[in-house]
């Protein structure tokens, strides 16, 4: 067994956790920085298996300033990120976020377009007619209309991560690929990881943003949090008949979504799992739960031809489905940024901006992120969000 030190260690490295060290790094962080990730391929990591959603469709300030922030980062993402030999390209499709609405759910839409517009959000109340003019197959006699958002989209997460890795190694970041077993919170400045192989790595920062697997380690440690690991699964199909325009990505007022994947299509659904690590994929799932309600809305979509299938995991915050992020007051050294419920992959330029300005400066700057403290389930102050699949 080994000792090893250094000045911040980071569990999982993912999006979030190499939006951190990048940000960490690049903001002239002086300290050795150390990444661990049991996932070396990345198989298996919440990223690259997202549909990889961007939206600024929310209805609470934190989380609508978090996604201006993140969309105009992923905007600028090949020219800010490239380097001698690298060349990153998200792929980022602004064909725009669309909620269709019932007639129930449009003076709600109306609210929260209130405050999108206050935040600067370049959203829209679409009638039936709007929404035709976007999606000419659209059913639209059980909807009355929907909220959209033209600058919205979507992107590839596997590539955005790499492009945060590569950037991270490159400005100095070490990346150790083994799992860490249990956090070290206990000790008088000497904060740290234990792996599995044996080996423990001290540091007087930890940040846990493992993920699905972020709230085991915390609980392990003796600071549980209200994240469980929920399956969500992902379906790519094609059409025989082809779609006239482009598709935003949108939610119908079941929960299922559908976008476009190059030539082919993805859909899925908020499904009501019990929590679990369960990978695993069914086509009756498809059949019995989406295909009945796509085929409904989008006429082509009657006659499709399943192609293939994966799940990922959300880390599942039960108590206001938001962002977990800050210190733990309980924890001097140790920090968290998880629990995202689904939106770490477009909330995670912000995140390590965020986080890195209150690890070297004891302060938000660019965003105030506090709503999303630690110390919100214990006064109360849960961030409600109406706009949660």
């Amino acid at each position: 067994m080994n000792s090893k030190h250094a000045d911040l260690l980071i569990v999982g490295g993912g999006v979030i956790g190499s939006s951190i060290a990048y940000h960490l790094l690049n903001a002239g962080y002086e300290g050795k920085v150390i990444v661990f990730e049991k996932d070396r391929k990345y198989e298996y990591s919440s990223t690259s298996r997202s549909a990889g959603g961007i939206r600024q469709l929310f209805t609470t300030k934190v989380n609508i300033e978090l996604s201006q922030y993140s969309l105009h980062v992923y905007k600028n993402f090949h020219e800010t990120m490239k380097f001698d030999g690298f060349d990153p390209e998200i792929d980022l499709k602004q064909r725009g976020y669309l909620f269709l609405g019932t007639d129930e759910m449009m003076s709600k839409f109306e609210e929260h377009l209130k405050l999108q517009h206050q935040l600067g959000v370049n959203s829209e109340i679409l009638d039936k007619a709007g929404l035709l003019n976007r999606i000419p197959e659209l059913n639209v006699e059980d909807i009355a209309g929907g909220i959209y958002c033209s600058e919205s989209g979507y992107l590839d997460p596997y590539s955005v991560m790499q492009g945060y890795i590569k950037n991270a190694k490159r400005l100095g970041a070490e990346y150790v690929y083994d799992e860490v077993a249990d956090l070290v919170l206990d000790e008088v400045f000497q904060n740290g990881v234990k792996m599995t192989n044996g080996d423990t790595y001290y540091a007087p920062i930890v940040i846990n943003s493992a993920g699905a697997w972020a709230s085991q380690l915390s609980q392990q440690a003796g600071y549980p949090l209200p994240v469980v690991s929920l399956p969500r699964r992902v379906f790519q199909f094609d059409t025989e008949v082809p779609l006239q325009n482009p598709l935003p990505l949108t939610m119908d007022p079941t929960g299922v979504y559908f976008r476009h994947e190059g030539e082919h299509f993805i859909s899925g659904y908020a499904e009501d799992y019990v929590p679990s690590m369960d990978f695993s994929w069914k086509r009756q799932d498809f059949i019995e739960n989406i295909w009945p309600i796509i085929g409904h809305r989008v006429g082509p979509f009657e006659q499709l031809k399943l192609q293939s299938g994966w799940t990922g995991l959300y880390d599942h915050n039960t108590e206001d489905h938001n962002a977990i992020i800050g210190e733990h007051p309980e924890a001097k050294g140790y920090y968290v940024a998880f629990g995202f419920s689904g939106h770490g992959m477009q909330q995670a330029p912000a995140v390590g901006r965020g986080l890195s300005e209150l690890i070297m400066k004891g302060k938000y700057d660019t965003l105030d992120l506090s709503p999303l403290r630690v110390e919100r389930f214990k006064e109360n102050a849960l961030v409600i969000e109406d706009a949660i699949y």
